[in-house]
């Protein structure tokens, strides 16, 4: 293992262009990969480190929809790859497994997230290189990942990536799921598994189907957390822990983890939502006029180079991101809920308050950036760059 950081693709300006659906493959009865064509003109501007994921923005009865999911192959030019499965009531994922095929065409925000190792074996998105850098090859580190459900899709792409990149390097998954037939991404965990038997072990927890061990069966609760922890991971020799799903298992992991020592560096994670719906995913789209009797906040924003100015009227509790999108439909966001991180920006000036925060890292929070979909002012007047 080396001591240096991965190096992503540079910060960028989150854009959507628009992709031709190349491929649109069955993987469960509720959950789809879709492939997307990336011509040569575009191949920099979607060039990603595993882990990172997209934006899909598209017009569903009349309404424009944007959902976040993560990309589930190891990087190669000419292509993006991304799991969706179908949620209870979610009209992107419904539509995108019913109806969704290829030679579609969806605008797709070019690749976004921290959700990435910072162990550096090599340029992992990169494949050409990988096969030349024998610093990588000669790199020995141990990842253990949980994934529950579709958090299998990022995982996927980082345990492909790492265990390509190093010849000692191993990796332990933990997936959750309901049963064997909810299982994303099944056959391809099967010939990773073929391809590396010594370096990759998979231990599949199903909460509604009865297993041989006992352990592999049921809901992970605090408990069977400890116990696997204990007997199946070897918690002391991890280097990077990686952890993607809904909220209450990802947080119990990291509490869990944190309570055996696991420095808070060596975990990453990744939500699927905040698991909370007393906490609307956001104010996108709400309708918000400034107050004649002038009890407003001011807010400044700068994007693209290009400086503007909204008032918002202290009486609507408005997030930054809201009030900016009435006067610049170009503000870049996805989840609008705190999860992704597609709408960070950095106070310049000015006092608030950020209420969720899933998405940035604590020396980016140290240095002043937050996330404007769940920022509010609490000073007249707040200023905050987007470009930083």
């Amino acid at each position: 293992m080396t001591d240096s950081t991965a190096q992503a693709p540079a910060k960028r300006r989150a854009s959507f262009n628009s992709l031709e659906v190349s491929q649109v493959r069955r993987l469960t009865a509720d959950s789809v990969e879709v492939a997307f064509a990336v011509p040569p003109e575009l191949v920099e501007d979607y060039d990603y480190l595993p882990g990172q994921y997209v934006a899909l923005r598209a017009e569903i009865g009349g309404h424009e929809v944007r959902r976040s999911y993560s990309i589930c192959a190891e990087p190669r030019p000419g292509e993006i790859r991304v799991a969706i499965k179908k949620d209870i009531g979610g009209v992107f994922s419904t539509w995108a497994n019913e109806q969704l095929k290829a030679g579609d065409r969806l605008d797709v925000m070019n690749p976004q997230g921290a959700f990435t190792s910072k162990l550096r074996l090599t340029s992992l998105n990169d494949p050409e290189k990988l096969a030349a850098e024998e610093v990588a090859k000669n790199s020995s580190v141990h990842l253990v990942a949980f994934a529950a459900g579709s958090g299998i899709t990022p995982i996927m792409a980082i345990a492909k990536a790492v265990l390509r990149a190093s010849e000692t390097s191993t990796f332990d998954l933990v997936y959750a799921n309901r049963s064997a037939m909810d299982v994303m991404f099944a056959e391809e965990l099967g010939d990773l598994k073929d391809k590396y038997p010594s370096r990759l072990a998979v231990h599949h927890v199903l909460s509604r189907e009865q297993r041989i061990s006992p352990l592999m069966s049921g809901r992970i609760d605090a408990d069977k957390l400890n116990e696997i922890l204990d007997e199946v991971v070897q918690v002391d020799r991890t280097d990077e822990w990686f952890l993607c799903g809904p909220f209450e298992l990802v947080q119990l992991c990291r509490d869990t983890l944190a309570a055996r020592g696991v420095p808070e560096e060596s975990i990453r994670f990744e939500l699927f939502t905040t698991g909370r719906p007393e906490n609307p995913q956001g104010q996108q789209g709400r309708v918000v006029e400034a107050d004649p009797s002038g009890e407003n906040y001011g807010i400044e924003f700068t994007l693209d180079g290009l400086s503007s100015r909204i008032e918002s009227p202290k009486s609507a509790h408005e997030t930054v991101l809201n009030a900016a999108l009435r006067v610049r439909p170009d503000v870049p966001f996805a989840c609008a809920g705190g999860v992704c991180g597609t709408c960070r920006a950095k106070v310049v000036s000015g006092e608030f308050e950020m209420e969720e925060n899933y998405a940035l890292e604590k020396d980016e929070v140290d240095a002043g950036y937050v996330l404007t979909c769940q920022t509010r002012p609490t000073t007249d007047e707040l200023v905050v760059d987007f470009d930083a």
